[in-house]
């Protein structure tokens, strides 16, 4: 599977072929719909427009799922990454009984699709458990117990969790939730648009997006996409330059697969509420003598914000000793693979028409570390606003939501990403790039422009602006990656400088207009 996010490889890319696409746009398009993004939201939504006899297209600059939809850990949930407790503080307690029943329903979506399409996704329902340590405070299982009732879930409190190999203490069981193969179910859904006439384009950037009477997609290659609306799903907005950037914050979280004997740990999806905090599930991998089959203990979290930690490697190894402390049996380690999750300072995705734009764009962002839920619920919500029909969890992810209790979170995030600019005036990584080796980069002043220079494999030198393209934040190397980290708003470029990810939706500059040396 082509990885065009990073340099290091998920499970799932690793045991899904490359999803086939309509290959680069070579031509004007006109379609119903035009889609501008290929992960979990923009394929859900392509998919459920096209079931219902829209023209959709869709573009990506990278393969289908080859973004973020890669590099989930696939937990389908309405046990959500924040709190119940939270949510009701922010949505009341009609929000938090809308969140958990959109998120609900979007498992059982999934669950129709693969029966519906016939989809090899290892599609399983499992339960989920939150547990809290033995030795720390149960009091926060007691408040999301009695808050998830109250959102009409089924929860109930338990004396463990099903481990033999470790003490959880208190868990909190949430019956009904799911996993799945991402990058397989993407497979299935794509293949479904294709066969009713949806056209996905890959190795095409959308290079400027604009609505009004026609939607008008400008891609990077001259081509122009003309519709009578477009969704913008590419994890974080790219047409955006302030509005929703100010109400998310980009983290960098940490996975790794390691090998365990086949049945070891019993099949669920395991959470801890200590800081930092931990997400577990399983993957089976099956070899050519189904007797040699094994399984992949998947274990998440070390998170930070984007671009502002350089201690990757201490967080795998912390990664590491956490789960071998606790899961004995493992063998050995044979995946570690990192992805961004957008953070909304509400709690929930903002899904819907983008604010201060026409009223024919949308957008999916702040999967808020349940992403596969989230992009489907995006899928539902946005079909259903562009088709006219009235959605009871419209006002719950309206992107122009006001939340007044969630200033102070506001707040922080915003300070955060306003102390990063005192970058411009701190000096440069090394002072000379001969300090730099083959395979790494590293920041170094130029006068008084920062440039970002990355040596090759081979020994060349790549120099580019180090100026984010965003809002002009100075990015930061990833040494795992291999990419450079805008710690302002989480926008991503490749080692020479290509962006990869938003909210920059250009290349680092070319340092004083000339090409890499």
């Amino acid at each position: 599977m082509q990885n065009d996010s990073g340099n290091t490889v998920s499970v799932w890319m690793a045991t899904a072929e490359e999803i086939p696409s309509d290959g680069a746009l070579g031509a004007d398009a006109k379609a119903d719909i035009c889609i501008v993004g290929a992960g979990i939201a923009g394929i859900t939504t392509a998919y459920l427009l096209a079931r219902e006899g829209v023209s959709v297209l869709v573009l990506d600059d990278g393969a289908i799922g080859g973004s973020m939809t890669g590099r989930t850990t696939a937990h389908l949930v309405n046990a959500l990454d924040d709190r119940f407790y939270d949510l009701e503080s922010y949505h009341g307690e009609k929000g938090a009984r809308l969140a958990a029943g959109s998120h609900t329903a979007a498992i059982d979506k999934v669950e129709a699709i693969v029966k519906e399409e016939a989809i090899d996704c290892e599609f399983e329902r499992v339960d989920g458990y939150l547990f809290t340590p033995p030795d720390e405070s149960k009091e926060q299982l007691d408040r999301e117990l009695k808050a998830t009732h109250r959102a009409g879930l089924e929860t109930e409190l338990v004396k463990r969790a099903p481990v033999e190999s470790f003490d959880t203490g208190q868990a909190l069981r949430f019956p009904n939730q799911a996993q799945f193969h991402p990058l397989k179910y993407l497979a299935g859904l794509a293949a479904s648009i294709r066969k009713r006439g949806g056209r996905i384009h890959t190795g095409t950037h959308a290079a400027k997006i604009e609505g009004g009477a026609e939607a008008r997609i400008e891609t990077e290659s001259g081509h122009v996409v003309t519709a009578r609306a477009v969704v913008v799903a590419t994890n974080t907005p790219v047409n955006d330059l302030v509005a929703i950037h100010t109400k998310q914050a980009p983290y960098i979280t940490y996975v790794i697969g390691a090998r365990i004997p086949r049945g070891s740990v019993a099949r669920a999806l395991y959470w801890d509420t200590p800081d930092p905090y931990h997400y577990v599930r399983l993957e089976s991998i099956n070899t050519d003598n189904s007797n040699e089959g094994y399984d992949v203990l998947i274990v998440g979290g070390e998170d930070h914000k984007t671009g502002q930690a350089d201690d990757f490697e201490e967080r795998y190894q912390r990664l590491e000793a956490w789960t071998r402390e606790r899961f004995p049996m493992v063998e050995a380690v044979e995946y570690r693979w990192s992805g961004q999750v957008l953070e909304p300072i509400d709690g929930l995705a903002f899904i819907g028409r983008n604010p201060l734009d026409a009223d024919n764009v949308y957008i999916a962002t702040g999967d808020s570390g349940n992403g596969m839920t989230h992009g489907t619920i995006a899928g539902i919500l946005l079909t259903d606003l562009i088709q006219g029909r009235g959605n009871k969890w419209e006002t719950l992810y309206d992107p122009s939501r006001k939340t007044l209790k969630a200033i102070k979170e506001f707040a922080k995030e915003n300070l955060n990403v306003a102390a990063q600019f005192v970058d411009y005036v701190t000096p440069g990584e090394v002072d000379s790039t001969d300090e730099i080796a083959p395979g790494e980069g590293a920041i170094i002043r130029h006068g008084l422009s920062k440039v970002a220079a990355y040596r090759d494999e081979a020994g060349a030198l790549h120099e580019r602006s180090a100026v984010c393209t965003h809002l002009g934040c100075i990015v930061d190397w990833n040494t795992k990656e291999k990419t450079w980290d805008c710690p302002c708003h989480g926008s991503r470029f490749d080692a020479t400088g290509k962006v990869v990810m938003g909210p920059a939706n250009s290349d680092l500059a070319v340092v004083d207009g000339e090409a890499d040396n």
